[in-house]
């Protein structure tokens, strides 16, 4: 009897392919759907090889768009934007009526997105595999109405884009930096022009400025050989001679710069890679995965993440380029060694403070509010471009080693990694204090 009962249903289920019907797609949970949808960003933000600091303010404005759309599966939730600078009022639900807000949140999502990227034709055939899955399971009104509702929060996110003085810089002259004595020129092997030399002049999307939370200048130029300035430059040339097994597989695994450049002969070709915010973006993911974090959670915690990311960078790069600080590789191949690489292939723009500290530091306290101290984890958002995973027993200590594998991989001093931590940790609790989350 069980044996005609299966020929019954494979019967029925070739007959409905005969008749031309398509198996119905199934439906994925929410949660996995932007979790999707951020990797898939991430994708594209690695192949257009944006910069570290373009590439936060892409993940801030498309995870803000996420979370607005999504806040509504669950009313206890606040917006954000409300709360943060230079944003209008954000679209709401039409009362009575029924939303997918998980398709809503998409929809809001690749909106800003297709403006805030380049390999938009990537985008769109994602897009295509995920509007189908839900056109499968809701019906026409509920599809077309969530999809109405994404794109005009869309709308309303990309409006602020185009004041926050991203569009008003694009045409820049060149950085060239400068031959005084300790100040910032382009560095060995490739000589790139500083990287985005006005993000100190971006507007912020929850500190009140840029030079809010301001760091003590560096140590200033001497020739002096006992000088704090010289000392610091023979620190980094000993520590490059002596690294342990451990402290290079740290370096390379925080490496983390879209800018690398490999060398074959004459040949040249980039290794792409994820950016230092990307990192932390996976971090998050991996955070919300073992929670089981539901969708609405999972929106926040990107949203929050990326508010961190784009506001140190902002705040990391005004003191940048007020100090145009030299890279050691530059001092050290003037004073010390000529023929010294460091490991590490040192990124163009000014060394003090370490960015990454800087953006790892406020994402790390973001991430500890969202998810508890101690929150011990395998941190593999770097497995599929490196082949290379961690263990770390809290957010924090991960921040901490990936300062200082900034010192370890040559490319910056000890003083500048702690003082890019202090300020991203200033950062991070700022903001957190200042938002409130839920109604």
């Amino acid at each position: 009897m069980r044996y005609f009962k299966v020929l019954i249903a494979v019967a029925c289920s070739l007959a409905i392919i005969s008749c031309g019907q398509k198996p119905k797609i199934a439906l994925k949970k929410d949660a996995d759907v932007l979790h999707e949808n951020v990797d898939q960003l991430t994708q594209v933000i690695i192949y257009d090889v944006f910069t570290p600091p373009v590439a936060a303010r892409i993940y801030g404005y498309t995870s803000l768009a996420a979370y607005e759309a999504m806040r509504h599966a669950d009313t206890k939730y606040a917006s954000i934007v409300s709360q943060l600078k230079g944003f209008k009022s954000m679209p709401e639900p039409q009362k009575g009526q029924k939303y997918n807000y998980a398709l809503a949140a998409t929809k809001a999502f690749f909106t800003v997105a297709h403006k805030v990227t380049f390999s938009i034709d990537t985008l769109k055939k994602y897009e295509t595999k995920v509007f189908a899955m839900y056109q499968d399971n809701l019906d026409t009104a509920t599809f077309s109405r969530s999809v109405d509702f994404g794109e005009k929060i869309g709308k309303a996110i990309l409006a602020r884009s185009a004041f926050d003085n991203y569009p008003q810089t694009r045409g820049k002259p060149r950085f060239l930096g400068s031959t005084d004595n300790g100040k910032w020129r382009p560095t060995a092997p490739d000589y790139l022009d500083g990287v985005e030399y006005c993000w100190g002049t971006m507007h912020t999307f929850a500190i009140d400025t840029s030079t809010q939370f301001k760091l003590p200048p560096p140590p200033a130029y001497s020739d002096d050989k006992t000088s704090e300035y010289f000392k610091q430059n023979v620190e980094v040339y000993e520590q490059s001679k002596n690294l342990t097994a451990e402290q290079i597989q740290i370096a390379r695994f925080w490496d983390d710069n879209p800018f690398v450049i490999q060398h074959n002969g004459h040949m040249m070709f980039v290794n792409k890679k994820i950016t230092p915010g990307g990192h932390w973006i996976g971090i998050t993911a991996i955070a919300c995965k073992k929670t089981k974090a539901d969708a609405v959670k999972t929106a926040q915690a990107y949203a929050l993440t990326s508010i961190a990311l784009f506001d140190a960078f902002i705040a990391g790069w005004q003191v940048k380029y007020d100090t145009k600080y030299i890279r050691p590789v530059t001092v050290i191949n003037d004073k010390i060694d000529q023929k010294w690489l460091p490991m590490l292939q040192t990124p163009p723009f000014p060394e003090y403070p370490s960015g990454h500290s800087d953006i790892s530091a406020a994402s790390a306290v973001i991430l500890t509010h969202l998810f508890g101290d101690n929150f011990e984890y395998d941190d593999t958002s770097d497995l599929r471009y490196i082949g290379m995973q961690r263990h770390f027993k809290s957010f924090l200590k991960a921040s901490d080693e990936t300062s200082v594998s900034r010192y370890y991989g040559g490319i910056h001093y000890l003083n500048s990694v702690n003082a890019g931590a202090a300020q991203g940790k200033q950062i991070g609790e700022y903001i957190w204090n200042k938002l409130k989350l839920q109604n």
